[in-house]
């Protein structure tokens, strides 16, 4: 029983001594995996860190203008250094009261070389002193124009979209420079991973100080645009809010405007429309649509005027000082508008009237076509006046308003007229039957004119309450006078005044086929009798004869 016990106690003391050895051996290849585990992820991790580290450089060197200024700025500061050491370097060897050849020629190459750099800093000489300061500085911000008129509306919309675009555009450089600084700090983080793994690698180390170097440099800049940015923002936004209030306020003084534009079109409309309708003359209407018109112009003309002029006291102030001199330089013009209210409100002359203007010893005589606010324009006519003077007809006449002051106007048609007196003169020889004469005259003359004699009777009769009319006989009257080479017999009839001289060519051919018809009327023409042999005076009760001379 004893030995079975110590047998047993010692199997089970083998057992123990031999499984420390075993797992000791296990053990050792365990960690010897685990290290070759380790080592290679480790080389993966640092591959993945390295290709993490070249792609950040990559796109910090691709259009990244940040990069390249702090390129350019890192390049003038080492230029820099080397200018004060090579300064330090040739102040020294000149310094030397005694130089060797070998000394003369390093220091001739000193020189040199400071010439050369002293060319290559004076490229790089915006980068001496803040160098980010024109990246830093936001845009210009032109004059804010002044939203005074719907014109305005379009350039201060076109200025809010510069605004905004500046805004973007500068808004874009900030986020460019906060994206250089995350990568920048990305690459730090990797380089300091690198170094954990391999902390004796130069190339990290310089890599890493470097790294450093640029974010110590971008760090305040991105605190000085950051303020800069905000303030421009809140700058622009300002602006903006202004000008949306301006354009606000402009848009609706145009839509009142456009109101009372478009109350004021439909209101003369109706008004054309209406008197279109009900009224018959033409020749009124064109009158009314005409006054219509220049006043629905001068109400437009003031709307706008005291809608857009700010201070109108201001410019009644100046029209006041300049009205004098404007008065003597445009009389001419100020005479042709009170002559054009004088013929509007007065209504002497209308348009369609048949007219007279005589200036001077020129006569034209037409029908008005049109009065504006300077002028009437008269179309000329085949008249007597164009038969007899001046051998043209069919201009156009342009008479200014203020001629109706100065000068003597005639109206052929005023008040509804349309009918004048015209008048054919004959001359027979003393020897003719004048009574038969004058009698055939009247005749035909009332025969042809007898319409318009009506129609004159009718306009007079109207006319009396007008004017003071005291002779209203419309009827033609023959008159005969004595002349130099027979009696002239002068025919007056009414005639249509638009058609003078058909009438009258008319009458003339009546008139002088019947008094070639009769034996005892002759027409007369100058003539001169002589007598030779005898006296062919006839003898009167108180001339005495021969005879009785001689008793």
């Amino acid at each position: 029983m004893i030995r079975t016990i110590l047998f047993i106690a010692l199997l089970f003391n083998t057992l123990l001594l031999a499984k420390p050895e075993a797992d000791t051996n296990n053990t050792a290849a365990i960690a010897k995996e685990n290290n070759q585990t380790v080592s290679a992820k480790s080389v993966r991790i640092d591959q993945k860190l390295l290709l993490d580290i070249k792609k950040l450089d990559q796109e910090l060197k691709e259009n990244n203008i940040w990069s390249k200024i702090y390129s350019n700025y890192h390049t003038y500061q080492e230029l820099k250094k080397q200018e004060e050491i090579l300064d330090t370097f040739i102040d020294k060897l000149e310094s030397k009261q005694k130089r060797t050849a070998k000394e003369e020629e390093i220091l001739d190459d000193a020189k040199n070389e400071k010439t050369i750099l002293k060319g290559k800093l004076q490229l790089l000489q915006e980068y001496e002193k803040n160098p980010f300061k024109k990246f830093l500085t936001p845009p210009p911000i032109d004059e804010v124009p002044s939203v005074g008129n719907p014109f305005a509306v379009i350039s201060a919309l076109s200025y809010r979209e510069k605004l905004n675009s500046d805004q973007k555009e500068y808004e874009q450089r900030y986020q460019s420079l906060q994206r250089v600084m995350k990568k920048l700090k990305a690459k730090r983080e990797i380089l300091q991973k690198l170094l954990l793994s391999d902390a004796n690698n130069t190339k990290y180390s310089t890599e890493l100080l470097d790294t450093q170097e640029q974010i110590k440099t971008f760090t305040p800049v991105i605190e000085i645009f950051k303020t800069t940015q905000n303030v421009y923002t809140k700058k622009i936004d300002e602006i903006k809010l202004n000008l949306q209030a301006d354009i606000k306020r402009e848009v609706e003084k145009a839509i009142v405007i456009g109101a009372i534009i478009l109350f004021f079109i439909v209101i003369i409309l109706l008004v054309k429309y209406l008197v279109r309708r009900y009224m018959s003359d033409n020749e009124r209407f064109y009158m009314i649509n005409k006054a219509l018109n220049i006043t629905f112009f001068t109400l437009l003309l003031f709307t706008i005027l005291f809608a857009y002029i700010e201070n109108v006291s201001y410019l009644v102030t100046i029209l006041g000082f300049a009205s004098a001199g404007i008065a003597i330089a445009m009389k001419d013009w100020f005479m042709s508008l009170m002559g054009w209210f004088v013929i509007i409100i007065g209504g002497a002359i209308h348009v369609g009237d048949r007219v007279k203007f005589v200036r001077g010893n020129v006569e034209y005589v037409g029908d008005i076509v049109d009065i504006s606010l300077l002028r009437m324009t008269i179309q000329e006519d085949i008249t007597l006046t164009t038969y007899m003077h001046n051998r043209r007809a069919g201009r156009i006449i342009f008479v200014p308003n203020n001629f109706i002051f100065t000068d003597m106007v005639a109206n052929y048609s005023h008040a509804g007229l349309k009918t004048v007196w015209d008048g054919i003169d004959l001359v027979i020889t003393f020897d003719s039957n004048v009574s038969k004469a004058t009698s055939i005259a009247k005749e035909i003359t009332k025969k042809y004119s007898k319409g318009y004699t009506d129609i004159t009777r009718k306009q007079l009769n109207k006319l009396r309450s007008q004017y003071s009319m005291k002779n209203t006989n419309v009827e033609p009257r023959i008159y005969a006078f004595i002349e130099p080479y027979g009696i002239k017999i002068s025919a007056w009839y009414h005639t249509n005044a638009y058609a003078t001289l058909t009438l009258r060519s008319t009458i003339s051919v009546e008139i002088l086929e019947r008094i070639q018809a009769e034996d005892d009327i002759t027409l007369a023409f100058p003539t001169q009798s002589i007598y030779v042999d005898k006296d062919v005076r006839k003898p009167t009760a108180q001339t005495p004869t021969l005879f009785d001379e001689e008793a």
